[in-house]
């Protein structure tokens, strides 16, 4: 796990920043329509709309924005329908993995955009299952190791979390995609702050990169992220967190 909690932790905090000039507030939003169209507008009822919302207020997204994109999903705005979930498999510098995931309503022009991107950055666009089959799909739950100790987790482990990871500066809850939910919610009730919950596509195995290559994936990864249609993205590298850190800057 060296390194990718702390990864995902500045990811987050950057992901904050980004929605507030509200960029991301238009992807957050995509993902809360996808979820409740496919699954009704009840969170309690819905586990995929439940996370896209938490995840949406993590980055502080106003809740009559949650609302709108939970009505489009539920057929009362006009474009809910129109968006689709597509995932596409590749390749990054140092044979790293990428699954990215997107949310369009033009798969041509998102697939057009992917391939520039990754052709741009030193990546390759790969068949579909030519890289899926290396990750598993995983809830997870980041809080700040320095404000907790693994005793104040124990409420998420006996609420049907897996395993609790630390790395550094971050504790990584990890869940079935399912239980996330209520892992968050026992968590919020024993005054755990978490700092960010969401699913992802989690690695089997990590590829180790060095600093070169790690600033050339990260590089790409940054281009996908910024793309309107690109929701997440995914990849299984290894690098150190001072690598990371410098890297972050």
């Amino acid at each position: 796990m060296a390194g990718h909690s702390k990864w995902a932790s500045i990811k987050h905090r950057k992901a904050v920043v980004d929605a507030r000039r509200g960029q991301q507030f238009t992807k957050l939003a995509r993902a809360i329509t996808v979820a409740a169209r496919e699954g009704g507008g009840d969170p309690e009822m819905n586990a995929s709309l439940y996370n896209a919302v938490q995840k949406a207020k993590d980055a502080s997204m106003p809740k009559d924005n949650i609302e709108r994109a939970i009505a489009k999903g539920t057929g009362e705005g006009a474009d809910g329908d129109a968006i689709e979930t597509v995932l596409y498999e590749g390749y990054g510098p140092g044979g790293v993995a990428l699954l990215i995931e997107a949310l369009t309503d033009n798969r041509n022009r998102t697939s057009a955009e992917i391939r520039h991107l990754l052709s741009k950055q030193g990546g390759t666009l790969g068949e579909p299952g030519s890289v899926a089959y290396l990750f598993e799909k995983r809830g997870i739950a980041v809080v700040d190791a320095s404000r907790y100790s693994e005793d104040d987790l124990m409420v998420a482990i006996d609420a049907g979390a897996l395993d609790i990871a630390v790395d550094e500066d971050v504790y990584e809850i990890l869940t079935e995609p399912g239980d996330l939910a209520a892992v968050r919610a026992a968590l919020d009730e024993a005054g755990v702050e978490v700092e960010s919950s969401e699913v992802v596509q989690q690695p089997s195995a990590r590829v180790p990169v060095q600093e070169a290559d790690a600033a050339k994936l990260i590089k790409l990864v940054d281009a996908l992220e910024e793309s309107d249609d690109v929701s997440a993205v995914h990849a299984n590298f290894d690098v150190s967190g001072e690598i990371l850190e410098r890297i972050a800057g």
